[in-house]
């Protein structure tokens, strides 16, 4: 444990001052992503771009509310943390913006992952209860579990996982799913496999492999 500037202790403590000065806006939060997320599945052309203004606007709180204004009192790489998490917000609110994703549009064993990812997101803070006593223990709108909602809706792409905007959350999902062996949360275990899995996905879509599947089914369609 000598390897973190901070102790379990100190870790869990910033969760209980969290919850307890944001309690109604982490019971918003919940609300109002599951509901969007649930019109988004209904009708993804017309309410995904509504998920991604979501999105982009939990990173930013998480920027801000999270990294900067409490975890920076225990780790001062919460500001480099803090930093990429506000890249991540402007890179999802232009892509909302300019290149909206169709969530939900695509099926096979990425998106069914991509699903389970989505409603473990939502279980996350009721999962988190059964091993942390409330509040020190991680709620929704974290960075955690809304890492695990942005890694699953962009594995439900139509498009295939959009590369740019998967770097920052395939990387805190390496480092924040260390937390699950070095502070003992269990729950990001299952966060630290999906930053790997992204990580692997929008690796191969970047070099083009998607497309050259799609050309291989297209092809054995025609034959």
């Amino acid at each position: 444990m000598r390897r973190l500037p901070f102790t379990p202790d100190q870790f869990f403590e910033i969760f209980a001052i969290y919850n307890s000065r944001f309690s109604i806006v982490v019971a918003a939060w919940w609300l109002a992503s599951l509901g969007l997320v649930a019109f988004a599945w209904w009708n993804p052309r017309r309410d995904s771009r509504f998920v991604t203004q979501l999105l982009a606007a939990l990173w930013a709180w998480n920027a801000v509310a999270y990294h900067a204004a409490l975890f920076t009192r225990i780790n001062p790489a919460a500001w480099i943390f803090a930093v990429l998490f506000a890249i991540e917000a402007v890179l999802l609110a232009w892509a909302a913006a300019r290149h909206p994703h169709e969530y939900f549009g695509s099926h096979g064993p990425i998106s069914r992952i991509g699903l389970g990812l989505i409603a473990y997101s939502f279980l996350y803070p009721f999962l988190s209860a059964l091993s942390h006593t409330y509040p020190a223990t991680p709620t929704f709108g974290v960075p955690c579990p809304t890492t695990i909602l942005t890694i699953g809706l962009l594995l439900t792409t139509r498009s295939g996982v959009p590369t740019a905007v998967a770097i920052v959350p395939a990387l805190w999902g390496i480092i924040g799913g260390s937390a699950a062996a070095l502070l003992n949360v269990p729950t990001d275990y299952v966060l630290l496999v999906a930053g790997l899995l992204l990580l692997v996905v929008a690796s191969a879509g970047a070099w083009g492999a998607p497309s050259r599947l799609r050309s291989y089914a297209r092809q054995r369609h025609v034959e």
